[in-house]
Parts: C-alpha cells; sequence; structure tokens
C-alpha cells in the first residue's frame, strides 16, 4: 500500500498495491497494521455503500461534536470527485479543500479525518461507492456547508445543467456559518 499525504495535514490518498494476471486481480483493500503504522489509530464501526448516477454531487456533510467521524471512502464501479473541506479551528488551512478523483479503476482510496466536511460528485455514468466510519451516524448532530459556496472554490467537474443534489443539500449553510471542530 502506498499513502500520499495530501497538502492538508491528516488528509490520505491511499494507493493499494494490485496483483493482475489473466484471471483478474486481487488488492488488499485496508490493512489496520499499515494504517495505524503511516496514517494514525483509527477504529472502523460502520461500513456504508452508495450508488448514485452521473452528476449527482452528495455533500458537504459532517457530524457535529461527539459524533464527528473520520472516513475511509472508495469507488468499486464508476468515477467520482471526492471533496473534504478542512474545518479544524486553528487550522492552517482552515477553508481548504483536498479534491481526489477516484475510480474502480484506479482504486484510490481517501482518508478524511475528523474535523472535515466531505462530499462527492458522480463523474461515471454510474458509482458504487464504498466508506467505513470510525463513529456511528446521528442524524440529530448532522450538519453541511453548500457545495457551491464562493469561498471554498471547489470545481466540481460537473456542468450546472447536469448537477442533481438533495432538497437537503440544497439548504445547507456557508463555510461561515459552519460548525468548528
Amino acid at each position: 500500500m502506498h499513502i500520499i499525504e495530501t497538502e492538508i495535514q491528516g488528509a490520505f490518498i491511499i494507493e493499494p498495491q494490485v496483483f493482475q494476471d489473466a484471471r483478474g486481480y486481487f488488492f488488499e483493500s485496508f490493512s489496520k497494521r499499515i494504517f495505524e503504522e503511516k496514517v494514525g489509530k483509527v477504529h472502523f464501526v460502520q461500513d456504508n455503500e452508495s450508488r448514485s448516477v452521473y452528476g449527482v454531487l452528495r455533500g458537504l456533510h459532517y457530524q457535529r461534536g461527539e459524533f464527528a467521524q473520520a472516513k475511509l471512502v472508495r469507488v468499486v464501479s464508476g468515477a467520482v470527485l471526492d471533496v473534504a473541506v478542512d474545518l479544524r479551528k486553528g487550522s492552517p488551512t482552515f477553508g481548504r479543500h483536498v479534491a481526489v478523483e477516484l475510480s474502480g479503476e484506479n482504486k484510490r482510496q481517501f482518508f478524511v479525518p475528523r474535523g472535515f466536511a466531505h462530499g462527492f460528485a458522480v463523474l461515471s455514468d454510474e458509482v458504487l461507492f464504498q466508506y467505513k466510519c470510525d463513529n456511528y451516524y446521528a442524524p440529530g448532530h448532522e450538519g453541511g456547508i453548500r457545495f457551491d459556496d464562493p469561498s471554498l472554490g471547489i470545481d466540481w467537474r460537473i456542468p450546472e445543467a447536469n448537477r442533481v443534489l438533495s432538497e437537503k443539500d440544497l439548504k445547507l449553510g456557508t463555510l461561515e456559518e459552519a460548525y468548528r471542530f
């Protein structure tokens, strides 16, 4: 496994070593030992999966306070632009984001630590998206930032006319109004 540091401390891109031959391929998608050695201690308690179609934009979401979640995200099939925004008080990169293309082909994973808002845009016809969380979902403690907040400057790579968002995501506030971790 190759661990790549991003420009924002704590967020990592993980590239597995893929063994491929005429039969297909094999790779280790998670190793607690390697992860803790190179990224840090984590105890995942919940695995989630979603299926979405082209243009779907989910996010930017977070869980507040003691319900904050770190996530290890990956795409099984299709492709997304995955985005994490730093919401940590006092962080030199507060309000900045990391955007990573994840796909079934590149098999990359993205570790989003606690203290970040997270979202993704579907770049392929369809995507199967999986993620591990280190805390359980708590609906009363969710929050978010509007995907198109101009202070974030995120290029979602989806034309405006093709974006598909939930009513809930369209009502999210700005970075200025967001919870600080």
